[in-house]
């Protein structure tokens, strides 16, 4: 008797462990089994370290890469190449952000229910949602200055323009050009950078939300305003506004203003807006991690709290998750989650269009809107963008170049084009005389654009 009963507690126990076993065998399958099948040792679906498999597109069905055996075959047009490079990925595998890399076990034709399954060996197509005659405008409006330009659908999610720079042309590299990585470094999704004066618009939201009497607020700039007995305790501005209120302050970016209404409303509410705008987050876009933005407001030192208000001192932002902040201010506060991919296999979740929570309250959003509509009637001239409803703000950024960088930033707020845009070139001087003009031909290059 006893016996059976030790052999009925060893069979027990061997078929825990084989349910247990199972078990864990099927979670690592779900979890890792794209890995597995993707791995580079598989001489199935990679040649010389290289896929050998799948196609990839723009929304429009502009082939920009096909994998074979024989190697890749990017697009003939030069300038497309180089413009979507950090989208579609190089052969080495240097672009990180690259579908080639983020998405390569649906380039496969991988599934969790059928594994590699393709009948023709060819491999799937994947539609990217970015718009290839946007890049190349994209990448000919830099002029080969350093930058990155970004535009979203704000209702969708759809990134239709993404172009970093410097680039190279994945075709024709050797490496030899890019000893520090720069042109494989894709400043849009990993690049942080000093704001300028785009910040404000952080700034004037926590505003809106904790100063009832900002309408009644007014500040006398004569050019420098000055906090201390120190040289470097002042604030300086490119020229002196004279009297502006809360509204003019944002359209004159008057330092001396904004500086004051930071000390308003003080260092740990400044601490909670960068926060709740996502600016010191990361954003995953299809499994590509945005850089996290950082910022410091110190709660006893008002000369460098002012400089952080205004978007300079150690202020450091993401050019995504700012473009992300605009498409919240244009979606009445709630920001809406950007996306690479346009069409992929059956299985693939794409997450991109859903909702990342509500940035700002309804009316919050609203009056920054209308601040951002009366920066472009009464600095950057609504002639500059003929046929669009242009709401935006310019920023011009000290961050220790011989000259400043520009930057360009908003939405426009035309039902069949609901675009969230970010221009930032490095060292470029002004943003509304750099910057501006090229958010302006991207959105005008865009596909059906005004039509």
């Amino acid at each position: 008797m006893r016996k059976q009963e030790k052999r009925a507690v060893i069979c027990l126990v061997l078929v825990i462990a084989l349910i247990v076993g199972t078990g864990v065998f099927g979670y690592r399958f779900v979890k890792y089994g794209s890995d597995w099948a993707t791995f580079y040792g598989n001489t199935q679906i990679y040649t010389d370290g290289a896929i050998n498999r799948g196609t990839i597109t723009d929304r429009n069905g502009v082939e920009l890469l096909t994998c074979t055996p024989d190697g890749f075959i990017y697009t003939d047009d030069y300038e497309i190449r180089v413009s979507t490079v950090h989208a579609v990925g190089d052969p080495g595998g240097n672009v990180s952000t690259g579908a080639i890399a983020v998405f390569r076990s649906q380039l496969i034709g991988y599934d969790i229910l059928n594994g590699i399954y393709d009948t023709d060996a060819s491999g799937k197509r994947i539609s990217l949602t970015i718009d290839a005659n946007a890049n190349r405008a994209a990448y000919e409006a830099l002029a080969g200055r350093t930058g990155a330009v970004g535009v979203y659908n704000w209702k969708t999610g759809e990134i239709v323009c993404m172009v970093s720079t410097p680039t190279f042309d994945p075709a024709n590299d050797d490496g030899s050009s890019d000893g520090e990585g720069a042109y494989y470094f894709n400043n849009f999704f990993s690049g942080l950078m000093t704001p300028g004066s785009t910040f404000k618009l952080v700034t004037a939201a926590a505003v809106i939300d904790n100063v009832p009497d900002r309408n009644a607020f007014t500040f006398d700039c004569d050019g420098v305003n000055q906090l201390g007995d120190r040289d470097d305790s002042k604030l300086i501005d490119v020229r002196a506004h004279g009297e502006v209120d809360f509204r003019g302050a944002l359209a004159q970016s008057c330092n001396g203003a904004f500086g004051a209404l930071t000390r308003r409303v003080g260092a740990e509410v400044m601490r909670e807006y960068v926060d709740k705008v996502g600016l010191t987050s990361s954003i995953d876009v299809d499994g590509i991690e945005t850089a996290a933005g950082s910022f410091d407001f110190p709660d006893d030192n008002d000369v460098k709290l002012s400089w952080a208000g205004i978007g300079q001192a150690e202020d450091l932002v993401n050019p995504c998750a700012m473009m992300v902040y605009m498409g919240a201010i244009a979606n009445g506060g709630e920001a809406i989650k950007p996306t690479m991919i346009k069409s992929a296999s059956f299985l693939k979740e794409i997450t991109g269009g859903t909702s990342l929570g509500r940035y700002l309250d309804e009316d919050t959003a609203a009056e920054l809107k209308s601040m951002m509509k009366n920066n472009v009637i009464e600095n950057y001239g609504e002639e500059n963008f003929a046929g669009m409803d242009m709401y935006a703000k310019s920023g011009t950024a000290e961050s220790g170049s011989y000259q400043p960088d520009a930057w360009f930033v908003g939405f426009t707020d035309d039902e069949d084009a609901p675009y969230a845009f970010v221009v930032w070139v490095k060292g470029g001087g002004s943003g509304a005389d750099v910057a501006a003009p090229i958010a302006a031909r991207v959105i005008r290059s865009l596909q059906g654009y005004g039509e």
